[in-house]
């Protein structure tokens, strides 16, 4: 069976010959797959006014794609098992509703809700500021808070899949101009997605880029006693409060008021073929989910724990990335960006993975129980000059 396609938003040079479809259902009939659909929906009111929703469903694995949030992930199911976090943030936010640029450098925090969310592509750590205190890079980046300019769904009848493609661009006259085109991929009754980016510079000179996967969960699955697990080649605390809480690293503590966060850095081992797993799973270990990644093409994780009460956000990040999310001429200077020749291209990989019962996350488990047979990881007792700015 042929593979059939649709572009839902296509802006040219020209914006009189600018492609839009408007609000799109596609039934399980026109995708000649049995049980899933693919459908838009503009929302309307607060900060919400004006985002786009693109909803696929492959017949067990729903997931919300944000085209005007860099092509986000805002919230998945794994049949009617919620994953994605309670944000105090009423989202998903429009961009226009999030002051990147505000001067204290955290306006990005405006519009956090996404269960995951891409921090780059100029830098993706925490903000920067000029010898006389302007910012020169907000937290997190911009890509999260740039709109698609193509957007498109293919459909392969004979592979059972569904993807969605969209293209974003973050260029800002004589700095920038790097592209991202990602792509998200699910097969029927996959309990799951694959996304496949691909960042290129389009400018005529060399540039810098760096990427992080800022992949978030709250409860169901985060409760007191959850844990992660990951095959640590090398691990350590940012600063002065993960050394305090690094004993229990890998473990969650109930919400508690006045809880500040935790972070955590490492270096995962990997398989034969360069991928890595990390798991968060609840306490029961009845379900969880699991990241999938090449360390080549994201050698820095990082952990991110925070738990306040319930309603300030109680929620942990899973974060690979080209590098950790320190202030950009930090990991600049310790060699953890991408250099892209003019027209040059890289790729990053990453699957996610929702485990619905014990004996999937039990295969987890031993899985990464498999790839840290080939290391004892190394811990850290103390943050390392060359890992953290903190």
């Amino acid at each position: 069976m042929p593979k059939k396609s649709w572009t839902l938003l296509e802006l040219a040079a020209d914006p009189l010959t600018d492609v839009q479809l408007g609000l799109v259902e596609l039934t399980a009939a026109e995708l000649e797959l049995p049980g899933c659909t693919v459908r838009s929906k503009t929302l309307h009111g607060g900060l919400r006014d004006g985002v786009e929703l693109l909803v696929i469903d492959n017949g067990r694995f729903r997931v919300a794609v944000l085209p005007q949030r860099g092509m986000g992930l805002w919230k998945a199911w794994l049949d009617d098992w919620p994953l994605g976090w309670n944000s105090p943030v009423r989202g998903p936010v429009h961009p226009r509703f999030v002051p990147i640029s505000e001067p204290s450098g955290l306006g990005w925090l405006d519009g956090f809700d996404e269960l995951l969310c891409r921090c780059g592509l100029a830098s993706n750590g925490a903000p920067q500021f000029d010898a006389r205190g302007v910012l020169q890079y907000p937290l997190h980046g911009r890509i999260a808070n740039l709109p698609a300019h193509r957007v498109m769904v293919e459909v392969d009848p004979a592979e059972e899949e569904i993807s969605v493609t969209g293209v974003v661009d973050e260029c800002r006259f004589h700095f920038q101009k790097l592209r991202l085109s990602s792509t998200m991929r699910t097969r029927r009754g996959e309990p799951g997605v694959r996304l496949v980016d691909e960042v290129t510079n389009l400018s005529g000179n060399p540039s810098e880029m760096q990427l992080l996967y800022h992949t978030n969960f709250g409860p169901p699955l985060l409760e007191p006693d959850a844990t992660v697990l990951a095959p640590v080649r090398r691990l350590m605390p940012r600063d002065a409060r993960a050394v305090a809480g690094l004993a229990r690293w890998n473990r969650y503590e109930p919400p508690q008021p006045g809880a500040e966060e935790e972070v955590y850095f490492a270096q995962l081992l990997a398989d034969a073929d360069g991928w890595t797993q990390v798991l968060l799973r609840n306490s029961a270990g009845s379900q969880g989910v699991s990241l999938r990644f090449a360390v080549a093409e994201l050698p820095c994780f990082s952990l991110w724990k925070n738990s306040p009460p319930l309603p300030d956000g109680y929620v942990t990040g899973l974060e690979p990335g080209v590098n950790f999310p320190n202030p950009h001429g930090f990991e600049s200077g310790h060699g953890r960006v991408r250099r892209l020749e003019p027209g040059e291209t890289v790729r990053f990989e990453l699957t996610l993975e929702a485990h619905g019962d014990g004996q999937a996350v039990a295969q987890a488990e031993a899985a990464i129980a498999r790839l840290q047979q080939s290391a004892a990881p190394e811990i850290c007792p103390q943050p390392q000059p060359d890992w953290t700015a903190a």
